[in-house]
């Protein structure tokens, strides 16, 4: 185990994917932190262990105080609008626990993980071969974090370089239910069908958190697309996925977890506004940008 609860924080700058401050987030919807559900960029989120309370202060960019909102807490989650994934089908997709699952991230070798900076913790176990986090199946492999390095750019406010690696203490086993993803070769193309996968919330309003693998298909939408979506916050490490009729999205401890396009990983779960809202899609971290960031730093911490 990671060790006890004591020594793994209870509170986190996001324990799902982040959440900006944009017009008319904060004091029109002092439900927010139960709607978003995702943490973020100068949000605070305070979670009080064995309730079901979440707590989010004044937000960095000047927004009003969000309140106090009530919702469920659990363990695990699912995608919004996705579907169950067959079991043991995605053998790269990892959980990351700190006393419970709090973000996902993609296995690339035997040792190493790729997730989400602002999914950072001093203490992580991560959990290969998960299908339901709340049953030990059999298959799966619990191995503690050796190593954490967030990108030496990354920015919390901005959510840009929002990527991170995580040696494993050990190496994983690989087998069938255990095994890696490819990096990108080229970036992802706009129109590309790729496959969102976590334990995230599946509700825009509220909380549902079911207990197994959650999959969902979306497009690559243009940077245009994208960029008009949220004016004057992407950047050249950032692309969106998703719907632009909202219903369909990644939310809330998705974070870090994998965007697979053609069998590469080309994206990793990061930020957007509230959770599959009309105009609104999910924000990822181009990880075609940081292969020779992944490269480099793998070779140094071998």
């Amino acid at each position: 185990m990671c060790g006890p609860d004591d020594r793994c924080p209870a509170r986190w700058p996001g324990p799902g994917r982040a959440v900006k401050c944009g017009k008319g987030l904060a004091a029109a919807r002092p439900g927010r932190v139960e709607r978003a559900g995702r943490g973020g960029a100068g949000l605070e989120l305070h979670q009080l262990l064995g309730g079901r309370t979440w707590r989010a202060a004044r937000d960095a960019d000047g927004c009003e105080a969000l309140g106090t909102v009530a919702v469920p807490f659990d363990d695990d989650d699912k995608i919004i609008g996705g579907y169950t994934c067959e079991e043991n089908s995605l053998p790269y997709q990892v959980s990351l626990n700190s006393g419970s699952h709090f973000c996902g991230g993609s296995l690339i070798s035997e040792q190493w993980v790729v997730s989400a900076a602002h999914c950072y913790k001093t203490c992580i176990q991560v959990r290969l071969g998960e299908h339901n986090i709340k049953v030990l199946e059999g298959n799966e492999q619990f191995i503690n974090a050796a190593k954490i390095i967030r990108h030496p750019k990354y920015n919390r406010d901005t959510l840009d370089n929002d990527i991170m690696l995580i040696k494993l203490s050990s190496p994983a086993i690989i087998n069938a239910r255990v095994s890696t993803i490819s990096l990108p070769t080229a970036p992802p193309a706009a129109g590309t069908e790729c496959l969102i996968s976590g334990w995230g919330n599946t509700l825009s309003f509220g909380a549902d958190y079911p207990d197994e693998l959650k999959c969902l298909d979306a497009p690559v939408l243009t940077q245009a697309e994208c960029k008009a979506s949220y004016p004057g916050k992407i950047t050249n490490s950032m692309f969106c996925v998703g719907f632009l009729e909202g219903g369909k999205d990644s939310c809330q401890r998705d974070s870090g977890g994998p965007v697979v396009c053609n069998g590469q990983l080309q994206g990793v779960v990061s930020w957007g506004y509230g959770c599959a809202w009309k105009n609104r899609p999910g924000v990822y971290t181009k990880v075609y940008n940081y292969v020779d960031w992944i490269k480099d730093t793998i070779a140094a911490n071998s």
